[in-house]
Parts: structure tokens; C-alpha cells; sequence
């Protein structure tokens, strides 16, 4: 999910055990040698289902590893805040979180501060992982993160009130009045306005269905684009006309969860993990959901938002031997798929999608649909910075405060500056 995570102040969710910790054929090395009992720290972003999914796997790997207690420390539920909390510990120096589940854009940045450890010497096996998931964890020829979960932004919508999946921005539109003519009280699009990193992603899928993109070919800012203009006219459209309550603008994935999964949406942009609680007994959208790619403008091709999670290890841990065995565990293809089934987190391996997992997970054959058209937002360190300045001018026209082209044109001129004091 780009999805959302994490709190200013990390707070811990599992139990702290005195445990151990050398993997390997630790009884041939002198106890002065190798630590007895030790403990990792786990930075995650999981809530209810995920972390229910994290927690068990992280039981499971004490089972193999009875010298290495995991020590889960929960980040907040929104990326913004999560981020800047890493940074924090980071660029302290701190040795914890010795492991740490980071959004997909993260990477790269953590890399070229010199904070996360280069993997390329410990053995990892990344053949059968999507190759864009494997892209994100990668900088300058180096790796420096390993694929948890694959995440790609798209659209739900209810099955039961809409004839068929909505190909273009008219038609979505068109069906969501419609439906709403009928129920006044639903919402016709459900859709993350907050100012954070989700609504950068919902932004890129609808800039992208009108032909728009952040940096062109060259890898140059075209945030003011007309194509781009158009896109933010067309969301901010749906708030003014009350196709979108005035609410969205406070929304992030939890609220628009909410809205879908209560019923009281017709269209939701979302990620995976929200398909099996739509389907959940007793949900009012059991057996009533769609999930397709965002529409498009025109003929333009679909584009939806490359989320999901990397793991990466802090360069300063005191146990890298026994963080990299975690990271290996967490990424095995049993664990990816056990993962899948109890938090709805798509693995990112390919040869994880066999008949036994669509069995057990059905949802995942609409989504691997989806997968098609994922896009990733620039891969750059300084793609943070160039997310702000998005953030800032969506807040800016939702608000009102400012048009579409205005604001824009201030995220423009902000990113050129900024690449421009970076050699960029």
C-alpha cells in the first residue's frame, strides 16, 4: 500500500524474551566468539491483519531460530510520519531498528545517505521476485533491499450497482452519478485527499491515465504539465460537484476502507490488502466487489501506482548475520504466501502465484490483472522532496485555495529548484 504507516514515536507491540542468537553451527564457535541471546528489533507497519501476519511469522522463525527474539516495533499508519521518524533514527547513527519494513520509494534515499547495508554479499537468491519490486531496492548497481510484498494501486467498485468496470474517466464518472441518483447517501468516489503520500499516489494514477507523468524521459520535472492539470481539475471536480464528500480531504486508506467496506461507497482507489475485507463474512460488499486499473483519458494506458513494501537492514545493526537470516526468512516463498492468505499482501514473487494459492485466496486473480500496469513513482533519493512539494499543491487546490494550474506551476518551479541544487 503505497499505502499508509506508521507514528512519530515508535511504540512496541510484541514481548521482549531473553533469547539467542547465532544461526549456523554456533556450538563449534567459543561463546566469546558469538553472542548467546540476541535480540532484533523489527520496525513494521502492519495493523490488525498484517500484524496478526507478521507476528505469526515472526513465531515461526524463533521456532528455527531459538537464539534470535524479534522485537516488533510498530510504525504509524501514515507513510509520511513514518518516514520521517526512520530518518530520525537513522541519521542518528542509532543501531535500531536493526530491520525495517520500508515503502517501496524509500530505498533509494536510505542508500545514498549511506544509513542501510549493501546485501549484494549475502546470498540472495532475486530470480523469481517481480523485477520492478527488485529495481526499487537498488542504487547505483548496488542492493540494498529485498521484496516483501508486492502493492498496485487501483479501483473497487461495487459489482452490484455498476454494469461493467469503467474504462474511462466519463464513464466513471457517469456511473457514479448514476448510482447515486438512486442512493444520495453513498459516496461515488471514495479516494485518499490527506496531505500525505497517499494522495501523491492517487494523484500519479489519474495524471497517468491522462497521459501525464512527474519527470519525463530524461528524468525532468513536468509536474505542470497540461495533461497533469487536467488530471488534478478532474479530482478536485469530484469534491466540488459532491461526487467526493468535502471529507476526503481529511481521508487517508483507513477512511476509505471504512467508506467501502461500510457500503456507503460506489468507487474506492485502494490497495490489495483491502479485497479480503471486502469479502469478509457478514461485509456488505461480500460477493458485491470489482478491482480494476484506474481508467483512462482517451487511449492512454492505464497506470496504477506501484506500492508495497522493501525490507532493508540498518547499516549500523549489531547483528547483521542474524538480520540478514530474518530478512531471508520473511522472503521465502512460503512465508510471502502465508502472508498473502492472512494479510491480503500480494507477494513479490512471481512463482508464488500457483493454483494453491488462488484457491485459498481467489482475489488474487483480479488482481494479478492489475499488476500489468503498475508504475513506479521516480526512483530517486530525492523523491521525498518532490512528493512535498505534490503534497502541498494537491492540499492547496482541495482546500481551495489555489487552482489546479497554480499550484502546479509552485510544485514545478519547487522540484526544478531542487534537482537544480542537487546536480540534477
Amino acid at each position: 500500500m503505497t499505502r499508509g504507516k506508521r507514528l512519530i514515536s515508535l511504540f512496541s507491540v510484541g514481548f521482549l524474551a531473553s533469547t539467542l542468537a547465532a544461526c549456523g553451527s554456533s556450538a563449534t564457535r567459543s561463546a566469546s566468539a558469538q553472542p548467546k541471546n540476541v535480540t532484533l528489533t523489527f520496525a513494521n507497519d502492519g495493523l490488525g491483519a498484517e500484524l496478526s501476519s507478521t507476528t505469526k511469522a515472526v513465531n515461526a522463525f524463533e521456532k528455527l531460530h531459538p537464539h534470535i527474539h524479534i522485537k516488533i516495533i510498530t510504525e504509524s499508519a501514515n507513510s509520511t510520519d513514518a518516514y520521517q521518524t526512520l530518518v530520525t533514527d537513522l541519521s542518528s547513527g542509532s543501531p535500531t531498528p536493526d530491520v525495517i519494513s520500508a515503502d517501496v520509494i524509500w530505498p533509494a534515499t536510505f542508500a545514498a545517505s549511506g544509513w542501510v547495508l549493501p546485501l549484494n554479499k549475502y546470498g540472495f537468491n532475486l530470480s523469481s521476485f517481480y523485477p520492478g519490486m527488485v529495481k526499487s531496492g537498488e542504487f547505483k548497481g548496488k542492493l540494498y533491499a529485498i521484496p516483501w510484498f508486492i502493492n498496485v494501486e487501483g479501483v473497487y467498485y461495487r459489482s452490484d450497482l455498476v454494469n461493467k468496470p469503467p474504462k474511462t474517466f466519463s464513464q466513471m464518472l457517469a456511473d457514479a452519478r448514476a448510482v447515486l441518483k438512486t442512493h444520495p447517501k453513498m459516496t461515488g468516489v471514495a479516494f485518499e485527499a490527506n496531505k500525505y503520500e497517499g494522495a501523491v499516489t492517487v494523484f500519479q494514477d489519474i495524471a497517468g491515465g491522462f497521459g501525464g507523468s512527474f519527470l519525463n524521459a530524461k528524468g525532468k520535472p513536468v509536474i505542470n504539465s497540461p495533461q497533469n492539470i487536467r488530471a488534478l481539475t478532474w479530482l478536485d471536480g469530484l469534491i466540488k460537484s459532491g461526487v467526493s464528500p468535502s471529507a476526503v480531504t481529511g481521508w487517508e486508506e483507513g477512511q476509505v476502507q471504512q467508506a467501502y467496506t461500510s457500503g456507503n461507497a460506489v468507487f474506492a482507489f485502494n490497495w490489495p490488502y483491502l479485497y479480503p475485507l471486502a469479502e469478509a463474512k457478514g461485509t456488505p460488499t461480500k460477493g458485491k466487489t470489482a478491482f480494476i486499473a484506474p481508467p483512462v483519458n482517451g487511449s492512454n494506458r492505464p497506470v496504477a501506482s506501484l506500492g508495497g513494501a522493501d525490507l532493508v537492514i540498518n547499516k549500523n545493526t549489531k547483528y547483521p548475520r542474524q538480520a540478514v537470516e530474518f530478512v531471508k526468512f520473511l522472503t521465502s516463498k512460503s512465508t510471502e504466501e502465508q502472508r498473502a492468505v492472512l494479510a491480503g499482501d500480494p507477494p513479490a514473487r512471481t512463482d508464488s502465484y500457483t493454483s494453491s494459492l488462488l484457491q485459498r485466496a481467489p482475489w488474487f486473480k483480479q488482481e494479478e490483472q492489475v499488476y500489468r500496469y503498475a508504475t513506479p513513482r521516480p526512483v530517486t533519493p530525492l523523491y521525498p522532496q518532490i512528493s512535498a512539494a505534490i503534497q502541498t499543491a494537491l492540499s492547496s487546490v482541495y482546500s481551495g485555495q489555489q487552482s489546479p494550474k497554480a499550484a502546479l506551476d509552485a510544485a514545478q518551479s519547487a522540484v526544478v529548484k531542487l534537482m537544480k541544487n542537487n546536480g540534477g
